[in-house]
């Protein structure tokens, strides 16, 4: 065996000589000036520096490429330098063999095996391919470029290049287990082949929510210009959605053909409110911060409102039921994303806060350890058992990954709850809740539970906060959650040639 890898690495050896030799004896020409430029400009990751920050300037799957990008360069600049080269020692190629000017003036003195350059390189490229593969055709050229002008300075030897990029890809492909790539931009549904054609929103009772997105941007003119031929108002100040909603309805004179919003996804749970109640097709114009339902339902922007719902083309969405009971009587609320028990809306206040910045993964498993250090546990009893947990989360359908955090919906019609929670009745369920997130196995974890359910009722000891959609619904004692039907929800359907030429938005990757 022993001999074996001798003359495996004598092959190696050869192979980095005779390459090195050959780019040795390449005359010197104004490609050596650029090659020291780009080389020196990747110096401790501060080219990959720069390309994020272009990323990350408009939001979607570029600024999530970025910040895989940023994370994946962090985790392979360690594993290479601090790992890796303290373990293979091997000198450089020697600067004699190389033109002066195509020589660095800073020759480094750390182990050659493996290059940190190529690594960060292919980490970067690799990375941004996951969560952008457009920014990726622009990104790969340069990262492949770096690489080789390690061997085009004489600093690294080919096998240190190869070796490096494939540690750095390898990195980049592992932040997967932590941060899971969707595949597609929207979860699946059954499609719905009898939804009204409303041309141009007519026979469409819409609500818009101007205060519920950007600041200072209202958009019922846009609502107005791109569907003229609906009703839309302005939601009021303190008054109940729902409650304003079903007044208009009873006062339109004409034919009630579909009912929507345009705001955040508490405008949108409240229009799917009375969409269930009177069996109408929902529209869903996202003009919220976040736009979570909108964004599984796969419906990023104005133009895909106006396209599916004059086409007729629509899709069945589970509504979930919250129904509260409190020491004073209950109440029924409806749910279009997630609920929560216990500590879980902190949680999610801390993760939107931050999620804008470094994107929903992240901000979630940050805000999950904060939340752990602060909270306080609480007795629920479900499935006839009493536990006490750290929190409850409740999804309006199966969330993906499984035996993780959840990220987002595969499905939307699977008639089913999505229920998880973190146990705080083990020994040292912080600290083992925290190790496993750490190492992508919290859903091997004795802390951690998971079920999909159709309903799901709990009991607390005493009233405890429930929240629903990202707002506080209030205290409760016994909570029950259901499904409680399905909604016609307009979306375009990307299969129909009529769309191939339609602009696609920016969120897409």
């Amino acid at each position: 065996m022993s001999a074996w890898f001798g003359r495996k690495f004598r092959q190696v050896g050869n192979f980095d000589r005779a390459v090195n030799g050959a780019v040795g004896r390449i005359p010197v020409t104004a490609v050596d000036r650029g090659m020291l430029r780009l080389t020196q400009t990747a110096d401790r990751g501060v080219l990959w520096a720069g390309i994020a920050v272009l990323l990350a300037a408009r939001q979607g799957s570029t600024r999530r490429a970025a910040l895989r990008g940023v994370i994946s360069v962090a985790g392979a600049s360690f594993t290479v330098n601090v790992v890796l080269k303290s373990l293979f020692a091997r000198r450089r190629p020697a600067a004699e063999a190389l033109p002066a000017a195509r020589r660095l003036l800073r020759f480094p003195t750390s182990s050659s095996f493996p290059s940190g350059h190529s690594a960060s390189a292919a980490a970067f490229a690799t990375a941004v391919a996951l969560e952008s593969p457009r920014a990726a055709l622009v990104v790969a050229p340069l990262a492949a470029s770096v690489a080789y002008s390690r061997v085009h300075t004489g600093v690294h030897w080919p096998s240190d290049v190869f070796v490096g990029a494939a540690v750095g890809s390898g990195v980049a492909l592992a932040t997967r287990r932590w941060w899971p790539v969707r595949v597609s931009d929207e979860a699946q549904a059954r499609l719905v082949r009898e939804a009204p054609a409303l041309v141009d929103g007519k026979g469409l009772v819409l609500l818009v929510n101007p205060v519920s997105g950007a600041a200072g941007y209202d958009p019922y003119d846009d609502v107005v210009a791109a569907l003229p031929a609906a009703t839309v108002y302005r939601t009021e100040p303190g008054r109940d959605v729902v409650e304003h909603l079903e007044t208009l309805l009873a006062e339109y004179t004409g034919e009630v053909r579909g009912v929507g919003a345009a705001g955040g996804d508490g405008t949108i749970a409240a229009a799917a409110t009375v969409a269930l109640r009177h069996d109408l097709p929902l529209a869903v114009i996202p003009a919220g911060t976040l736009n979570h339902f909108a964004r599984d339902l796969g419906v990023y922007d104005l133009l895909e409102v106006v396209d599916s719902t004059g086409a007729g083309e629509a899709v069945a969405v589970d509504i979930a039921s919250v129904e509260l009971e409190t020491a004073t009587g209950s109440r029924t609320h409806h749910l279009i994303n997630t609920a929560s028990l216990g500590a879980y809306p902190d949680l999610v206040r801390l993760r939107e806060k931050w999620q804008g910045r470094w994107g929903k993964w992240p901000a979630f498993a940050v805000a999950l350890i904060i939340m752990l250090r602060r909270a306080e546990p609480i007795r629920i009893r479900f499935e006839d058992r009493w536990h006490d947990v750290w929190f409850v989360f409740i999804g309006n359908g199966p969330y993906h990954p499984h035996g993780a955090v959840p990220a987002f919906r595969s499905r939307l019609d699977a008639g089913l709850l999505d229920v998880r929670w973190v146990r705080a009745d083990v020994r040292f369920s912080r600290s083992r809740a925290v190790l496993a997130l750490s190492l992508a196995a919290i859903g091997r974890s004795k802390v951690y539970g998971e079920r999909q359910v159709p309903e799901l009722t709990v009991h607390l000891n005493e009233p405890e906060s429930v929240a629903a959609d990202g707002e506080v619904l209030g205290a409760a004692v016994r909570v029950h959650f259901s499904i409680a039907g399905q909604v016609t929800a307009y979306r375009r359907d990307e299969s129909n040639p009529r769309w191939a030429n339609r602009p696609r938005p920016h969120h897409r990757g």
